[in-house]
């Protein structure tokens, strides 16, 4: 292992990364941010376009919002919701690459 200074983290460092990574390790999670990194969407819209459930959805994004993952926007009556945090999208990109690398 290296001994950088950087690689020494606090606590709370270790368990926000920890959080982080578990909310990628969900499969409709990594749909919804995949889907969120290319353009803002409203809960049906993201809900028609992975088919799943309003509901559904719903609880995803309040997960990766109370995360700091996704942030919204009301709309009149509708929320429109959106990346956050492109530091993850970024990560989530090159585990993309990572996984298309053979």
């Amino acid at each position: 292992m290296r001994s950088d200074p950087e690689l020494f983290l606090s606590s709370k460092q270790v368990e926000e990364l920890a959080r982080t990574f578990k909310a990628l390790s969900d499969p409709t999670r990594i749909r919804i941010l995949c889907l969120l990194s290319a353009k803002e969407h409203a809960v049906g819209q993201i809900a028609d376009a992975l088919g799943l459930s309003q509901s559904a959805v719903s609880h995803q994004l309040a997960l990766l919002r109370n995360l700091r993952l996704v942030k919204y926007r009301r709309e009149g009556q509708t929320y429109r919701y959106s990346c956050d945090d492109h530091h993850v999208i970024s990560l989530l990109q090159q585990a993309i690459r990572h996984t298309e690398h053979r």
